[in-house]
């Protein structure tokens, strides 16, 4: 439909349906940014064609992707949070910190801040319908959040899939009979004669899993430290590299594909770990190891640093402020419950943690029962739990090649399910910035393989011989005082600049029949979203600091140089500091005075409400051709475009 000039009417269902779908208000051709003004306002094509000529169809926009059904998002978001450290970290930091004692800050940590922010993400990712970046046109001050958590994820992904390249290692050693890192192989004949093992350069006893991973694996015997990498492990690499082709291989068709991994990778771990327990329950000693998880040290809730431990360990398990919460959330259908949503996947994460325990300690109890030593003594942290001490228990085992290799493969399920999440907020973010690229499949797959291989000559470094330094300066500062800033502005900025009330309204508007409950809890998320959450996170971000002056960084016996830790502080600041450059960037862009500008710089853009595909015909029907949704309504002729259009030929 057409009027005399050739334009497109404006009861037309092409400009409706254009008006909707677009980041911006087009009407007769003319573009109009949400404070009324069109500065770069241009004849529109219709009005330079001739009456005859036909008119342009508009530009299709590619439809986002959505899961194939609610199943796939939540297996993809328990696959996502519940990883490597509810097998390694949890156990370890419940035992070092009171044992069962621990579950009490650990739990109050998780109702205060876990799950209101965990919400927060998976409501701002669904509402918006875009990706840690995008999401932002909330309130485009805080767009630097958005820049921050990508910054956080890429090293995240640089050192996890390093954590994947091991397991790969050790699963392939895994088929060896006997264990190459047991006293039946030829190897480990001279360490286990006495029941002992060789010595370290520190004069401590060395078992042949600990000699496996030091001098077979990380090759961190062959480096003096930070300043000396030495060379790529081969055997390492090419561990590396199929790792990343199976991610590569796995997300290429994006979420259509990545959301049917996640029947496997995400039930596969708990169907190992029924397994695990099942098998320790009928283990000598393993009564022992159960009672050293569990038994409560009360003293220990006065020490700050068992609250910071269980602040942490949340923060950890759930991947909040990392951006893969809030992409996967994106692709979810507009009225999901999110509500729901959130208390079964915190629910699920946090009851494997303490789940994970038993099968961990058992075992490591039948452990410490065979060489007769207390169980404080064969449990570690971090990998160590995972590649020294638990190998070694698992080669004690009848039939321990069979144990190994299904303990291993559940490693690499449950770090492929996480690095999944991580990588999908790298993705999904570029995406959402360069939309041209969802249209070309070619193109697509191109720039995953590109940033997957980017990820893997960046990774060579940390699988080096003193590679496993430069892992451990990464894995401390990319997820500590960095995410936590980034976490509190992001609960500040909603709750404080884009409005707590508008944003529980947001998340009504999507669960519109939910039951009535769903409101009454909302209460309590917004009484955490502006006073408890922010309080736990400025206290945990202060003890980190304080931390942080007093202690060395080390790994073993290697104590890091100062300068190594400096990096480590730059690693960090430089993830936060994005907020305040990107928002000196949103002010500058703006006019006025300084109040002013930062005024307009925190008011939603006109595309934040329209943007989700999924209210596309209901924006279409409900919007007034003529009419700009702002804070205020301005109402526009045509003498309004005619009067824009002569100003600007005149300027010409």
């Amino acid at each position: 439909m057409q009027d005399d000039s050739g334009k497109a009417a404006l009861g037309s269902p092409a400009v409706a349906s254009a008006t909707s779908e677009q980041n911006s208000a087009h009407l007769n051709g003319n573009t109009v940014t949400k404070s009324g003004h069109n500065p770069t306002a241009t004849p529109g094509p219709q009005s330079e064609s001739r009456a005859s000529s036909p008119v342009p169809n508009p530009i299709p926009i590619v439809p986002r992707e959505q899961w194939g059904g609610k199943y796939e998002f939540l297996l993809s978001c328990i696959g996502y949070c519940v990883g490597l450290g509810n097998v390694w970290r949890f156990p370890y930091l419940c035992y070092r910190n009171g044992g069962g004692v621990f579950l009490i800050p650990y739990f109050i940590m998780l109702f205060f801040t876990g799950v209101p922010l965990f919400l927060m993400e998976l409501s701002l990712g669904q509402y918006g319908a875009a990706g840690p970046i995008t999401v932002w046109k909330c309130c485009p001050l805080l767009k630097g959040i958005g820049i921050g958590m990508l910054c956080v994820s890429t090293l995240v992904c640089l050192y996890y899939n390093v954590i994947i390249a091991w397991t790969f290692f050790y699963l392939g050693s895994s088929f060896q009979s006997p264990l190459p890192w047991s006293c039946e192989a030829i190897a480990n004949a001279g360490l286990c004669g006495n029941g002992t093992a060789g010595n370290s350069s520190t004069g401590k006893l060395l078992s042949p899993s600990e000699k496996f991973w030091n001098e077979r694996v990380l090759g961190v015997v062959n480096s003096e430290g930070l300043h000396d990498p030495g060379r790529v492990r081969w055997p390492l690499a090419l561990c590396l590299l199929a790792a990343w082709v199976v991610i590569f291989l796995c997300m290429l068709k994006g979420i259509r594909s990545s959301g049917k991994v996640v029947y496997v990778t995400a039930t596969f771990p708990y169907f190992v770990l029924i397994v695990l327990i099942i098998r320790g329950a009928t283990l000598e000693g393993s009564l022992q190891g159960i009672a050293f998880y569990l038994t409560p040290d009360w003293s220990r809730l006065a020490n700050a640093q068992v609250w910071n431990d269980a602040a942490s360990q949340i923060f950890y398990s759930l991947g909040i402020g990392v951006g893969g919460l809030l992409s996967m959330a994106s692709y979810n259908k507009f009225d999901n419950n999110v509500i729901r949503d959130t208390l079964i996947i915190t629910t699920g994460n946090c009851t494997t943690s303490f789940f994970a325990g038993f099968a961990i300690f058992s075992i490591l109890g039948h452990m410490a029962w065979k060489k007769g030593v207390p169980v404080g003594e064969v449990a570690d942290t971090g990998p160590g739990l995972a590649f020294v001490a638990y190998p070694e228990a698992l080669a004690l085992l009848p039939g321990s090649a069979f144990w190994s290799i299904m303990f291993f493969l559940m490693l690499f399920m449950l770090g492929i399910d996480t690095l999944f999440g991580n990588m999908e907020g790298i993705t999904t973010a570029v995406l959402d910035e360069f939309p041209h690229l969802r249209t070309n499949a070619l193109h697509k797959s191109l720039f995953l393989a590109a940033l997957c291989f980017c990820f893997f000559l960046m990774g060579l470094l940390l699988i080096s011989d003193g590679g496993i330094y430069w892992f451990t300066l990464i894995d401390s500062f990319s997820t500590s005082f960095g995410l936590i800033i980034i976490t509190l502005f992001m609960c500040i900025g909603i709750s404080f600049f884009y409005g707590v009330n508008q944003f529980c309204q947001d998340i009504l508007d999507m669960i519109a029949h939910c039951p009535p409950w769903c409101g009454k809890v909302l209460i309590y998320f917004k009484l955490c979203w502006v006073v408890f959450t922010p309080f736990l996170l400025l206290f945990i971000l202060t003890y980190i600091f304080i931390e942080m002056y007093r202690t060395s960084l080390k790994y073993g016996s290697y104590v890091y140089p100062r300068w190594g830790k400096a990096l480590g502080v730059c690693i960090g600041a430089t993830c936060c500091l994005q907020i305040l450059i990107w928002a000196i960037v949103a002010i500058s862009k703006e006019t006025g005075t300084l109040k002013e500008r930062f005024h307009k710089s925190i008011r939603p853009l006109n595309s934040w409400r329209v943007n989700n595909v999924n209210r596309a015909t209901a924006a279409a029907v409900s919007m007034d051709a003529e009419r700009v949704e702002a804070p205020y309504t301005v109402t526009l002729t045509d003498m309004d475009f005619t009067s824009m259009t002569w100003d600007i030929g005149s300027e010409a």
